[in-house]
């Protein structure tokens, strides 16, 4: 076989040197581009006289296909840390994930220095409720060291039964020893978007962009509007796109669509400059001009991005929180021979304004840090309660308020309590929801 491919090869050679001589002086780009062409074929050739000796001299007897696979899956993992070879029980994963159900730990991840670096933990999954964060280092799993491993390797082996546990060794900036958590493996099912109501605002929090995103984000808001008795008892939303690793490029459209009434929401530029696309909004605002808040972290990634980058740059939304992760690249799925796929970044995309957020992520209008929760088993000393007036011995009362006043702030004051205790458990959220109570209070006085 390796005779008959080298008598080939050499006959391709001869054939190439001696179009080139023909044409040398005629089109230096001709003989220029039968050089590339030589040049791969050597490397090609390379590559078979690898291989065979691989199968025939490894010291243990190695399946062909996967010798294949990982070739494959070496040359596109070489590229970035986005493109990979989905064999076929990956890439039915794949399009599993993005109907918004499968099996697994609940984690979104990218590779950094060797090791698998968790970029969110997923709502309501078994990560999430162990206390996986964004930014975690995953160094082993059942003991087992993953440095060394393919992304896809590392995930491969974090893979199995539903209901079958597993021990991750994790790494996390802040802790200086290493630790073990213990997950039990379970079917994910995502829900892209919860609503609910906290005050006079809608909070609309977005965990994943699947196919029920823009559906789920349509029906929630209705709901909230209906139940709040019509959108004038609603002072603003607040879209929670916090470690949201982002999905479909069609459903972070959708969403930005949903609350814009014209102009760009993002550009894609490829390799090409005929393959360039632009996607604009139509006519419409789900929430008529309501005043909007973005919340981001680091953990909001690629099509977060998006919807945070297209709000932003039209003055739509005051955007909250951190900086994001700064993923600016579209990858392409593309089916292959095999049942299989490749995952391949073919483009880049822009913000309306033209900013690649490639690297360097959106940047938060207001800059608000998530306080570290009091560790459990700490005792806080109570705080004295606030002395008023009131509370001295023979006060007089008040004799201007009437009763329907007296509740009235009695309500008032109870609202103002609740987003204090909001603040205690999630101080971006209650940032975001003042900032609404602000704007709504200015709009009211413009009135």
């Amino acid at each position: 076989m390796l005779k008959i491919k080298n008598l080939l090869f050499m006959a391709v050679i001869g054939l190439t040197v001696g179009l080139v001589f023909f044409s040398e002086g005629i089109n230096p780009l001709v003989a220029k581009e039968k050089e590339t062409k030589t040049s791969i074929y050597e490397q090609l050739d390379l590559f078979g006289d690898i291989f065979e000796r691989i199968r025939s001299e490894y010291v243990e007897e190695v399946s062909a296909s996967d010798l294949v696979e990982a070739a494959v899956n070496g040359m596109l993992s070489s590229l970035d840390p986005h493109s990979s070879y989905l064999p076929p029980d990956d890439f039915e994963d794949m399009r599993t994930q993005t109907s918004g159900e499968f099996g697994g730990l609940g984690i979104e991840v990218t590779q950094e220095d060797g090791f698998v670096k968790v970029i969110t933990p997923m709502d309501d999954t078994p990560a999430y409720d162990a206390g996986i964060q964004a930014g975690d280092f995953i160094t082993a799993v059942d003991g087992k060291t993953l440095l060394g491993l393919t992304l896809d390797q590392a995930v491969d082996i974090m893979r199995g039964p539903v209901g079958a546990e597993i021990i991750i060794t994790v790494v996390r900036e802040g802790i200086d020893d290493p630790f073990d958590v213990s997950i039990i493996r379970d079917v994910i099912k995502l829900t892209a978007v919860k609503s609910r109501r906290e005050g006079d605002s809608v909070v609309l929090r977005i965990s994943a962009f699947n196919k029920q995103t823009s559906p789920n984000l349509r029906d929630g808001l209705r709901k909230q509007i209906d139940a709040a008795g019509g959108l004038k008892n609603i002072n603003g939303i607040v879209l929670d796109l916090r470690n949201n690793p982002g999905g479909l490029l069609s459903e972070a459209i959708a969403v930005s669509d949903a609350f814009l009434e014209k102009g760009e929401i993002v550009s894609t530029r490829g390799r090409n400059p005929n393959d360039s696309k632009r996607f604009n909004a139509s006519s419409g605002d789900l929430s008529k001009g309501k005043p909007i808040v973005v919340l981001i972290n680091n953990g909001s990634a690629s099509a977060s991005e998006i919807v945070a980058g297209a709000l932003q740059d039209h003055k739509r939304a005051v955007i909250v929180g951190q900086r994001s992760f700064g993923k600016g690249s579209v990858q392409t799925i593309m089916p292959v021979r095999g049942d299989g796929a490749m995952r391949l970044t073919t483009s880049r995309y822009y913000t309306p304004s033209g900013r690649s957020i490639q690297g360097l992520g959106v940047s938060p209008d207001i800059i608000v840090k998530q306080p570290v929760r009091k560790p459990p088993g700490v005792v806080v000393e109570e705080e004295r309660p606030n002395r008023s007036e009131a509370n001295l011995r023979g006060s007089l009362d008040n004799d201007s308020i009437t009763n329907d006043q007296r509740e009235l702030l009695e309500e008032e004051n109870t609202k103002a309590e609740k987003a204090a205790e909001l603040r205690e458990k999630d101080y971006q959220l209650a940032y975001a929801l003042d900032i609404l109570k602000g704007l709504s209070a200015l709009s009211l006085n413009k009135k």
